[in-house]
């Protein structure tokens, strides 16, 4: 090995580059650096092991190419640097914010102990859990509640409830039993 060949490793050490292109099959993305184009590059995740994240790549996004013994090909795209093209979604210190590119945005707020979501027009949430959901806390709701089954408040039943000392005509129940 010559001592140019050592210089332009050591050059490819660590390089600042961007997302080229994301092949979301193979989870792998080619990166564009200081005029090389260098493909079949694998990305960094939170999670790889038994717990799995799924958050690919941009094209456009800035990113750090970490090429053991300076070899890009061998390398690994860190991505997740902010741009002046695609700045922080927020500046508060509390916050944890996802921003999707829809408009869509989920936040907690550690200093208010707040969890939001906000879905863009037509956006819908679903929760699907076999085993049951249970909310702590009151409950406001803005709009219509549809019930497949029925509705317990205090063990009493919306659907089967029955309303003792009741006359026909245009007197009013009292409060259920």
């Amino acid at each position: 090995m010559n001592i140019t060949d050592l210089l332009r490793r050591l050059e490819n050490l660590i390089r600042l580059g961007t997302i080229a292109a994301v092949d979301h099959q193979a989870g792998r993305c080619t990166v564009s650096t200081g005029g090389l184009l260098v493909p079949n590059l694998p990305w960094l995740a939170q999670r790889a092991g038994t717990t799995l994240d799924w958050d690919p790549p941009t094209v456009g996004e800035q990113c750090i190419l970490f090429s053991p013994s300076g070899e890009p090909a061998l390398g690994v795209a860190l991505v997740g640097l902010y741009s002046q093209q695609r700045p922080a979604p927020s500046n508060s210190a509390t916050v944890r914010r996802r921003k999707y590119p829809d408009g869509a945005v989920i936040d907690y707020d550690h200093a208010s102990h707040t969890l939001s979501a906000t879905l863009p027009a037509g956006g819908k949430a679903q929760l699907n859990a076999p085993g049951g959901v249970t909310i702590l806390g009151n409950v406001d709701i803005t709009g219509t509640v549809t019930v497949s089954a029925d509705v317990v408040a205090s063990g009493i039943s919306l659907v089967t409830h029955k309303h003792g000392g009741v006359q026909t005509g245009s007197g009013t129940t009292a409060v259920p039993k």
